[in-house]
């Protein structure tokens, strides 16, 4: 077994052949972060839909560029569920039980392991007071966790409240001793977590019991505007020309804004929703094992055709980068319909029918909307190997099956074709021998350069890890505070710190042993209401050195050092620092506060 001595970090930039970091003009500190604008385009209005006149098609990962590999060597690892009729766990299996697909042709599986996982609670190291860290002991033990998301973006406010009940329920009559739990929120403002991963049941419980709901994203607007953002057939909203008038054209003019605005709000959910399943992967990724996460949600405002599809644009790089980090951090998501067997039909809350064949259409596209969103969370359910629970007011029966199957599991491996660079999506199929047994896997994976090519998503990696609100864990840190110093004529004073960088988390490529990371420190303070969350001072740089042959070895045992300093006027401040492997596209991060008299 490895193990991260953070106390016995030695290496410092002198060890590594780095070159001196940048200065200011005149000395100083090396420059501030320059993270610059989201990369990507505007996101197109149209969304992939069934065949309704009016829409723009989507976008999908196989019309984007042929795909550039960092890496000639990629382990694709795919965690296999295996139960028999009665929903247990079959023990005993072999490499030769199973065969694996991709894109319909057979893999060589060079990887097998039967993984059970242990239900001890997460530990994080704790070190002497000045220090700070994202390092979780025993990293290489896989455990069982369930993280249980309770969506306020996509749900309807009274669904809300349900939710919250069947939640309870479930955590009052379900929950084994010890099983470690986590409680967060996808709120309009981001992701918020009520509660880190813990094994009190009544400490979540009595959480639960607190959290207020919101009203959902889309909720302000009209079905009928709404089915037209979705699909891109505004002939329900918008009066035929050949009857214009003042009338008319005030209605449509009103109509067109419902779209746009619902557009908007939909564009707004989706890149929150992705962003929280984002932040919840980098949190667990330095904690081995296959993770539940129970999505409680009223749907998702994205339709897919197919797997391949994608929102379109700036959000189409997002959606990517969720997606693989869901699977590097064997993330399964199940996500649970909130709003059980209330009745929402097509037919519900028509304020306007139009006559004959445009009555029909409206109708018909309200249904096709309301069956695409649990469509919808089938498919992303199916992506990431996890279950869709839907149609059903036992609720708390659904999650317990959505905890049971992390419990136990087989993982197999092989590795990735990379002379294959058409982008898309690839589908994984698994097939065993056992009869009378259920397989469930994820149904594939994205080979897009966002996934693939680490550069590509750079700045916004950076950009999300500094303001998220859970701690990366995939690079272990460990952060420590160091002089304070008076600047002279200044009022502000200059704080030191090191940040020491585990060598386990770092990739070393190439025959010159090459480095390559991007460190960054952002120090903010709370603002008044209309300010916000103030920046008070950020620092970083791109790291690139190349290993003497000499030095590997102890980089590898005990990573590196990392110097600089925060110029702070007095006051409390809450300082981020992350570090990215910008070979790899693993992410470490760890905050700490700290008070500036």
């Amino acid at each position: 077994m490895r193990h991260f001595r953070l106390l016995a970090l030695l290496l410092l930039f002198t060890a590594l052949s780095l070159p001196a970091p940048a200065q200011r003009p005149g000395g100083g500190r090396p420059g501030g972060v320059g993270l610059g604008p989201r990369n990507g385009t505007t996101p197109g209005k149209g969304m992939s839909t069934p065949d309704l006149p009016g829409y723009f098609p989507g976008k999908h990962a196989d019309d984007e560029d042929k795909v550039e590999f960092r890496s000639d060597t990629i382990l694709v690892q795919v965690p296999v569920v295996v139960n028999d009729k009665s929903g247990h766990h079959v023990h005993g299996l072999t490499k030769d039980n199973f065969k694996l697909f991709e894109n319909g042709k057979e893999q060589s599986v060079t990887a097998f392991e039967e993984v059970t996982a242990t239900h001890r609670p997460v530990v994080i190291a704790q070190f002497k007071p000045g220090q700070f860290t994202n390092v979780v002991l025993d990293r290489e033990q896989p455990r069982s966790i369930t993280v249980i998301a309770l969506d306020t973006v996509n749900t309807p406010f009274l669904d809300q409240s349900y939710a919250r009940r069947e939640l309870i329920k479930y955590l009052a009559n379900n929950v084994d001793t010890g099983q470690t739990l986590a409680l967060v929120l996808i709120t309009g403002k981001g992701l918020k977590v009520v509660s880190g991963l813990t094994s009190s049941v009544d400490s979540l419980q009595q959480a639960l019991k607190k959290v207020s709901g919101e009203t959902s994203a889309l909720e302000s607007v009209s079905t009928d505007a709404e089915v037209a953002a979705f699909t891109g057939d505004t002939s329900n909203l918008f009066s035929p020309a050949s009857a214009a008038s003042t009338a008319a054209a005030v209605d449509e003019f009103i109509s067109q804004g419902d779209v746009d605005y619902a557009q908007f709000k939909q564009e707004s959910a989706i890149e929150t929703t992705m962003q929280a399943f984002l932040g919840i992967a980098w949190s667990l990724s330095g904690i081995p094992g296959r993770k539940t996460l129970l999505w409680a949600t009223g749907g998702f405002p994205f339709t897919m055709d197919s797997p391949s599809a994608v929102p379109g644009g700036r959000l189409s790089l997002l959606y990517e980068r969720a997606m693989q980090a869901l699977n590097d951090s064997e993330v399964s998501i199940y996500p649970v319909d909130a709003q059980g067997l209330v009745y929402n039909g097509p037919g519900a809350n028509i304020s306007r029918v139009p006559s004959g064949a445009a009555g029909m259409r409206q109708f018909s596209n309200r249904a096709w909307l309301m069956n695409s969103k649990q469509d919808t969370l089938r498919d992303f359910a199916e992506m990431t190997g996890g279950r869709a629970f839907y149609n059903t007011n036992d609720l708390a029966g659904a999650f317990q099956r959505a905890t049971d199957d992390a419990s136990s599991y087989y993982m197999l491996g092989y590795y990735l074709d990379t002379k294959n660079t058409k982008p898309g999506w690839r589908e994984l199929k698994v097939k065993q021998d056992k009869k009378d047994t259920e397989v469930r896997a994820r149904k594939g994976f994205f080979v897009t350069n966002a996934t693939m090519n680490p550069d590509t998503t750079r700045v916004n990696d950076m950009n999300f890890a500094l303001a998220a609100p859970f701690e990366a864990t995939s690079i272990p840190l460990l952060m420590e505070w160091g002089a304070v110093t008076t600047l002279p004529g200044n009022s502000k004073k200059q704080v030191s710190f090191t940040l020491h960088v585990s060598g386990s988390g770092i990739s070393v490529e190439g025959t010159h042993n090459a480095v390559n990371l991007a460190v960054a420190a952002m120090a903010t303070r709370p603002g008044s209401k209309k300010e916000g969350t103030v920046v008070a001072d950020n620092v970083g740089e791109d790291i690139k050195a190349s290993l003497k042959p000499e030095n590997l070895a102890n980089f590898k045992s005990h990573g590196m050092a990392y110097n600089n300093k925060l110029e702070l006027a007095p006051g409390q401040y809450s300082v981020r620092f992350v570090v990215r492997d910008n070979q790899s596209g693993r992410v470490g991060s760890v905050s700490a506060p700290i008070t500036v008299n």
